[in-house]
């Protein structure tokens, strides 16, 4: 699949990467091979893990990853070298790009995009990576944590017209989809991607008609296959419901066709869902659902449920779609290693801010599952050339607290970083999205409830190997040996 023409972006970088690699150039070590990480830092308000997404997005850009005279012309003007535009004008990419798979549930502090090749060309990847994974990890992030909240109930995807942009409104839908969303209100995400279409009514419709009743039966007519009608126009209870039992009976019944639903949009949620569901199961119409919208969220959803409402399906539009609790990822892009006459130099970044010290050196990331249940015990971060795969006992240890270690058998570990590029060619044959969903649900199912929890997450351990950790703390005692 291509991008389509809304989703295209020439040049999307951030000036410094320009600036820094026409130096790279002039310096001569733009062919030096360097490694780059993508990892988020933690948040409270994203909670204990985050779902990963937006790799088939940046690869798709960087496949076609090209400058035009036009685009030189611009470049020219803002002070880049001839040298650097003519580097930019025969470009052609050549890293290896490893990912973990979209829908694979992540943590903090691990490396979920690896990024090896000639210095400038990874350094111009920072911007189009950051913003793929950024946005539609935390959307698909946001979605999760609401389908989580409505126990198995359907969400609706809904959130078009709040969106951010165009690009936004349908890369946020398709990561809502892979997040545990049934279906999406954006006819174009739903053609793009390949997901259910919702659609019922709104309040216009109505507003068009003479009378609610006259705008429900012609809406009746019109769809009696999905019907679904909006009660809250002018009185939910004393109007708008009535009416639209009325248009069952005289429009959908002697068609043979039963009621698909009704929706409502404002009052009190969950006190108006218990009466709605009361009268349509006395007038004949249990299996007509019903449908809630109005600036939800998992945590409005979870209170409502505690409260008794009898929704069977939230439609969710402005706090999913901008994940307005928490509308940033803090994912970053770090140089880990570079590489200089045959030789791997480790990089680490440090600061006052002892969560912002990088971990050094090419690495991969390991998930071990108990053999037994399945659940996940932990992550690792180990150097390229250890295989965890093969061991029989693995002792864990705090990287931050080294005291406290954990021996750990019957295990099964896996390298969650797959080949996406190799030497810039796109290896990677991505799934379709339904895949990638129900991928995301199998993995989120892996996870002990303590981990998942909205407040309090149980602290899921992203570990170093003893090796790597000896080489970084080694770093960190140089760097401050050479103060």
């Amino acid at each position: 699949m291509e991008l389509s023409s809304l989703q295209k972006c020439d040049m999307l970088f951030d000036f410094y990467e320009l600036a820094q690699s026409a130096g790279f150039l002039a310096d001569g070590t733009d062919e030096t091979v360097a490694w780059f990480d993508i990892f988020y830092r933690p948040s409270a308000e994203l909670g204990g893990f985050c779902i990963m997404a937006g790799v088939r997005q940046f690869s798709e850009y960087i496949k076609n990853l090209t400058f035009s005279a036009e685009e030189l012309e611009f470049l020219r003007q803002k002070g880049l070298s001839e040298d650097f535009l003519a580097y930019l004008s025969d470009f052609k990419f050549t890293c290896d790009i490893w990912a973990v798979p979209e829908g694979t549930p992540i943590f903090a502090n691990e490396p979920v995009v690896k990024v090896k090749g000639p210095v400038i060309q990874a350094q111009l990847l920072e911007t189009i990576i950051l913003q793929s994974v950024n946005h539609q990890s935390l959307i698909a992030t946001k979605a999760n944590r609401i389908v989580r909240a409505a126990q198995g109930r359907e969400i609706i995807e809904f959130g078009s017209r709040r969106a951010h942009g165009i690009s936004a409104a349908l890369n946020g839908a398709r990561s809502a989809y892979i997040g545990g969303c049934c279906a999406t209100t954006n006819v174009s995400a739903a053609h793009e991607y390949n997901i259910p279409l919702f659609g019922s009514m709104s309040h216009t419709w109505i507003q068009m008609f003479d009378s609610e009743y006259e705008a429900f039966c012609k809406f009746a007519k019109l769809y009696p296959d999905n019907c679904i009608l909006l009660i809250d126009t002018y009185d939910t209870m004393d109007k708008g419901l009535p009416n639209a039992i009325k248009a069952f009976n005289d429009v959908l019944i002697p068609m043979g066709k039963r009621p698909k639903g009704v929706r409502i949009d404002s009052g009190d949620l969950a006190y108006l869902s218990k009466k709605i569901r009361r009268e349509l199961n006395n007038a004949g119409f249990p299996d007509c659902n019903i449908y809630a919208s109005n600036s939800l969220d998992e945590y409005i959803i979870r209170d409502m449920l505690q409260n008794g409402a009898r929704v069977d399906s939230f439609l969710v539009g402005e706090r999913l779609i901008t994940s307005a609790s928490n509308p940033v990822m803090g994912g970053v892009y770090k140089l880990s290693a570079i590489e200089k006459n045959g030789e791997i130099i480790p990089k680490i970044k440090i600061s006052e801010n002892v969560q912002k010290i990088t971990t050094p050196c090419p690495k991969l990331l390991w998930r071990l599952f108990d053999s037994e249940t399945g659940k996940a015990i932990a992550d690792v971060l180990s150097l390229e050339d250890e295989d965890l795969s093969k061991m029989h006992s693995y002792e864990l240890f705090d990287p931050d607290y080294t005291w406290k270690r954990k021996t750990v058998e019957n295990f099964v570990a896996r390298k969650l970083l797959v080949p996406i590029f190799e030497n810039g060619e796109l290896v990677y044959s991505f799934p379709d999205t339904k895949s990638i969903r129900n991928y995301c649900s199998e993995q989120i199912d892996t996870l002990w409830e303590e981990v998942v929890r909205f407040e309090y997450p149980h602290n899921y351990y992203v570990d170093l190997t003893q090796r790597l950790w000896d080489r970084k703390q080694n770093l960190i005692d140089e760097c401050f040996h050479n103060k």
